[in-house]
């Protein structure tokens, strides 16, 4: 049996190209070559691993004509298409978590330097100058840490800083109560952490929800005299109004490991007072540059030799039997969990998920999975199936499955319930023939429709005149409206509307809408 081929193609350990050997593939190290010396050559190989120097484009894949698994050794994925992948069957795997601790580390050092200005009192030191009183630090200890995302690294951060003895602040949808006490931070919503935060430092990924999360309004709500870290991702904070802040001095110091716009060569952040900087090297250590060529060597070989699958973006942890089975559930699942993810995402305590019917006769891990993909795709950009329920674990929600031998009303039925401080709230759905997936409940108001591409929900009083308020609304809009699904609890009551649209709905429809009379809830989703 022929081995298979891995190329190395950016710099990397030498004991990852060890790790391919000793579990039965061939390896070649080759860096530095340029995209049409990698065109060339890639059609050779089974697996190719990397870092950031490489870049997957659609031409590179095109010419992959053997390509199974591209492995990329740290968490950022930016320099892979992965549509282009996905689409030639080629599966994208990461290490999502082998650079968490030298992540917090990198924060937690930010911190200090802020704390005492210690890069331009290194500076001014250097440059013959001795400003002993220029420089007046403030302590650590007894000040409040200001958290935004609670999860792996940012637990980190929090345990190192309760070692400093700060109090710590976390504001997390997804952190619980119960979460919250196990690691010893005080859950809080976003304008109480910003009043009451003497630093604040960030640790989410960047999505719709989080882009400019420290925006001109938010940081004019955060305490006088302030610090704030970013070492996460560039566009979580509006850099034009840090700069005002640093300016006018309501901000006493910010310091960035990442920028909106990188390499970030030109800032109009560079030599402002109090600034620090570094070049995104959150990840940059020698244990943490090991730990992911390491990582990412043993889940590529593991999937070329044995069909093991870890930490894929793009590909379900799926046997060969149970595949052509699960996959119209899994489907129907995580559209599910998208829903109901975009519907209902603060205070969440518990997710579980039902199946009856069919479903109940099949593997509900890969159900589960599927559902908590699509739940938790909303708040990060490295979700999948394998490390979405580590993710849900990590934060402290209460994951069931439930499994129904009773005959319902459909053949076959997948409900998904998440408890919320307002109670439970649910969406159900089934297959239709083999494969279509259908939506046939929420929130306890029976309603059929596809969720598919960009759909608009509302809840609104049940009235006559309200269905041709709202297409004339989406219709001076020039927003094309799809499909128009109905449903109620009773006449005169609330009722739900379900619409697909051919394009996104602008910001200022979305609040056209929310005036129209009897409207309640008007929410703008995607799948």
């Amino acid at each position: 049996m022929t081995k298979p081929r891995v190329l190395i193609s950016d710099k990397m350990d030498p004991n990852a190209a060890k790790i391919f050997e000793e579990r039965g593939c061939d390896v070649d190290v080759i860096t530095g070559e340029t995209p049409e010396q990698l065109i060339a050559r890639i059609g050779d190989y089974d697996g190719l691993a990397i870092r950031s120097s490489t870049k997957v484009t659609p031409a590179i894949l095109d010419a992959a004509t053997n390509l199974k698994v591209i492995g990329r050794a740290g968490i950022g994925v930016d320099n892979v298409d992965i549509p282009a992948a996905s689409a030639k069957g080629v599966v994208v795997m990461n290490t999502p978590f082998g650079n968490s601790i030298t992540t917090a580390e990198h924060a937690i050092a930010m911190i200090f330097a802020l704390a005492r200005q210690i890069p331009e009192a290194n500076a001014q030191t250097q440059a013959g100058k001795w400003p002993k009183n220029d420089f007046m630090g403030v302590e650590v200890t007894g000040k409040t840490l200001g958290l935004i995302g609670a999860g792996n690294i940012g637990s980190i951060v929090a345990a190192r800083a309760l070692g400093l003895k700060m109090k710590v602040v976390a504001y997390d949808p997804f952190l619980t109560p119960e979460r919250a006490i196990e690691m010893g931070v005080e859950k809080a919503d976003l304008e109480t952490l910003l009043a009451r935060a003497d630093f604040i430092t960030l640790h989410t990924p960047l999505t719709d929800q989080t882009r400019n999360i420290l925006s001109a309004e938010n940081l004019a709500k955060t305490k006088p005299g302030v610090r704030i870290v970013n070492c996460a991702r560039g566009g979580l904070i509006d850099e034009a109004a840090l700069k005002a802040g640093l300016d006018s001095g309501h901000i006493a110091g910010a310091a960035l490991d990442v920028f909106q716009t990188e390499p970030a060569k030109d800032s109009p952040l560079f030599g402002t007072p109090n600034f620090i900087c570094t070049p995104h090297l959150g990840a940059s250590t020698t244990e943490a540059q090991v730990n992911v060529a390491l990582q990412v060597a043993e889940q590529m070989a593991d999937y070329l030799v044995s069909g093991g699958v870890t930490n894929a973006l793009n590909m379900p942890s799926l046997s060969a039997e149970e595949a052509p089975k699960l996959r119209p559930y899994m489907k129907l699942a995580e559209q599910l969990g998208s829903l109901v993810g975009q519907l209902a995402h603060d205070n969440l305590t518990r997710i579980a998920v039902e199946v009856e019917g069919a479903a109940a006769q099949l593997n509900p891990k890969p159900i589960t999975g599927a559902v908590l993909a699509g739940f938790m795709r909303r708040y990060s950009d490295t979700v999948n199936m394998v490390n979405a329920p580590f993710l849900a674990k990590e934060r402290g929600l209460d994951v069931r499955e439930i499994r129904h031998d009773r005959d319902g009303a459909y053949n076959t039925l997948v409900r998904v319930t998440v408890g919320t401080s307002a109670g439970d709230r649910s969406v159900a759905g089934t297959l239709f023939g083999a494969d279509q997936s259908r939506l046939v409940e929420i929130f306890g108001v029976a309603i059929e429709a596809e969720l598919t591409g960009y759909m608009l929900y509302i809840v609104n009083e049940d009235a006559p005149g309200f269905i041709g308020r709202i297409g004339t609304l989406l219709g001076e809009a020039g927003i094309n409206i799809g499909t128009f699904h109905l449903g109620r609890r009773d006449a005169g009551g609330e009722a739900v509307l379900l619409l697909s649209v051919d394009s996104p709905v602008p910001e200022d429809v979305l609040k056209a809408a929310c005036a129209l009379p009897g409207v309640k809830i008007v929410k703008a989703l995607r799948f």
